[in-house]
């Protein structure tokens, strides 16, 4: 599948991004629309909620004007790009009719329930030349963007191994990442696609994933633990490691090459600590530094940039699409 990611100019020189938020739910409410806020080149005017009691809630705490509960109204409103941050099985259809609305889009993760929806939802996309990005933030931190590079120049030597840890307490309750049919999984669907996205960013494509998904601690409809080796096209291999059910634990990126190391520590599931870089090549000395960072801050950032100069953002429908095929290889191994 391919991508043409040219789009005709429609925006002034020196406009604001306009901005509707699909899905009031936490994330929107304390991390999202605060840290959109943050940005002087971006405009909050329009959001919607299935519940509109939840949508006027969120319009009048964060002063915008418009609020629905009525999705095709919603998407009649003057803004360039939507946010869509509402349950994984919504994700499908507000994505195509976003599209149909000449509205560019940037999604939660993961991108739908399986590849197929995935699929349709670049097509529609590229079909009605919008752009589609997917809100994989770990990717835009500075520390991430800093060894990226450092990788492409072949500071350590060949890549050989990359791990990466994401595990959180997150106790069954009735938020819809427990139920089966509105998640379509628990910790894997949830952070392990954060994990694979990590991990084709530093390593590149994959080729194949084994390993396991299970229930360690936490019963429920959903798994809470997920650990897979991945085999990267270009060589060596990556780790990830997620799960619900781990209250206190060290969650890092750690890169191993032929001739280096490095890992990234604080980035991932860490709010307050500032992100720790550790770098170890061969006949130096080692090297720590230390970056503060709000990654979503940073993910806003660059994909603002890109649309106001009419470019696809970095991250693109088809890594949405991609990392689903690559969850589902795990997930059908796992049901054997």
């Amino acid at each position: 599948m391919k991508l043409k990611t040219d789009v005709k100019s429609i925006y002034p020189v020196g406009r604001k991004l306009k901005w509707g938020v699909a899905g009031c739910g936490k994330f929107a409410e304390t991390i999202f629309i605060p840290t959109l806020q943050l940005l002087k080149k971006s405009l909050l005017t329009s959001v919607y909620s299935s519940d509109i009691a939840r949508a006027k809630e969120i319009s009048n705490k964060f002063n915008t004007s418009k609020y629905f509960d009525d999705y095709q109204k919603f998407l009649e409103q003057d803004f360039e790009i939507v946010y869509i941050g509402s349950a994984n099985n919504d994700h499908h259809w507000q994505v195509i009719e976003a599209a149909k609305a000449k509205k560019h889009i940037l999604c939660e993760k993961p991108l739908a329930l399986n590849s197929e929806q995935a699929e349709e939802m670049v097509q529609v996309c590229k079909e009605n030349n919008v752009f589609l990005t997917v809100n994989y933030v770990h990717r835009y931190h500075p520390l991430s963007v800093k060894v990226k590079e450092m990788i492409n120049k072949s500071l350590f030597g060949s890549v050989v191994s990359i791990t990466t840890q994401f595990n959180i307490d997150y106790e069954p309750n009735d938020n819809f990442r427990f139920d089966i049919k509105q998640s379509g999984g628990g910790a894997f669907r949830d952070l392990g696609t954060h994990m694979i996205d990590v991990l084709r960013f530093f390593g590149g494509e994959i080729v194949d994933i084994k390993g396991f998904i299970d229930n360690v601690v936490y019963k429920s409809e959903v798994d809470d633990f997920a650990s897979a080796v991945v085999k990267f096209q270009n060589g060596g291999y990556g780790y990830l490691n997620v799960s619900y059910n781990s209250k206190h634990s060290f969650n890092r990126i750690e890169i191993v090459g032929s001739s280096g190391s490095v890992s990234i520590e604080n980035i991932i599931g860490a709010k307050k600590a500032p992100g720790k870089l550790t770098i170890e090549l061969v006949g130096e000395a080692r090297k720590a530094f230390r970056k503060r960072a709000n990654k979503q801050k940073w993910a806003l950032k660059s994909i603002q940039k890109a649309l106001l100069s009419n470019t696809q953002p970095q991250v693109t429908g088809l890594d949405g699409f991609v990392n689903m095929q690559i969850m589902e290889k795990l997930e059908k191994q796992c049901l054997l």
